[in-house]
């Protein structure tokens, strides 16, 4: 019997109540939640450079900015898990973390083997700072507003932190594609970890949502990019709307499905 309904036996169904009330503000993690994290990973490193050949990179930043508060506040508002809130929010921090990174490199001449480990230090003060907090950092708690303001920062920082370094293999001779393999044979380690015992959940879980952000962002710009970069030449906005497409149609089967929300008897 879980401690929930021990609780819930010693105080006549309050705390049932209370449990009911605080659903889980983010997805299980199934199959789905992995293929669409990768895909809103790829569309938004597509997107952002797209928007910023569009309008500028000073009104796509301040766009990307607009749309990411705008998306969180929609997130926060919600009393539990829905599937098209939920992804928009991570479409938003995949555009706006990924101007962010630009920002850094091209705005301000910070290399990338500089702002990678700036990245890194900041998810793990985040990381620090929420487990001092709250003693877990699993996403299968996600049930009060500190929590979840943790959560976004996390998630906030995977992205930064990724782009920056899928920037990073990209630049340092491996090129879009080379790095695509690089992030596929690296996001297998955390999951083959854990499978034989040698990982815990929560840290293959983290582990495995930075590399997403490498390796959809590394996939895309693969797809996108002229054949003298080593791409297939597809260009930005054709690559940005058939991913968007993809994520459009997953998050509409995930919504109608439930596959991906918390049950709770």
């Amino acid at each position: 019997m879980s401690t929930e309904h021990v609780l819930d036996h010693r105080t006549g169904g309050h705390v049932g109540r209370r449990i009911r009330e605080s659903a889980n503000k983010v997805p299980e993690v199934t199959v789905y939640f992995w293929i669409i994290k990768v895909l809103t990973t790829g569309m938004g490193e597509t997107a952002s450079d797209f928007l910023a050949h569009l309008l500028g990179p000073i009104p796509a930043v301040g766009l990307g900015g607009l749309a990411f508060a705008a998306s969180l506040v929609l997130q926060f508002s919600v009393r539990r898990y829905v599937a098209w809130v939920y992804w928009t929010a991570i479409v938003m921090v995949s555009v706006f973390g990924t101007m962010a990174a630009d920002i850094l490199h091209v705005g301000l001449g910070v290399p990338y083997a500089l702002s990678t480990p700036l990245f890194l230090v900041a998810l793990a003060a985040v990381f620090a700072l929420w487990y001092a907090s709250e003693r877990t950092l699993s996403i299968h708690t996600i049930r009060t507003r500190r929590r979840e303001c943790f959560y976004w920062a996390a998630v906030l920082a995977t992205f930064a932190l990724g782009t920056a370094a899928g920037d990073l293999s990209a630049s340092a001779g491996l090129g879009y594609l080379g790095s695509v393999v690089l992030f596929a044979v690296a996001i297998c380690v955390p999951a083959l970890a854990h499978r034989f015992g040698a990982l815990g959940a929560v840290t293959a879980f983290w582990t495995a949502y930075v590399i997403t952000r490498p390796l959809g962002a590394s996939l895309a710009d693969w797809m996108a990019v002229p054949g003298r970069r080593g791409g297939l030449d597809w260009g930005l906005g054709p690559v940005t709307l058939s991913w968007t497409v993809a994520i459009v149609a997953f998050v509409t089967f995930l919504a109608v499905s439930r596959r991906d929300a918390e049950r709770i008897a």
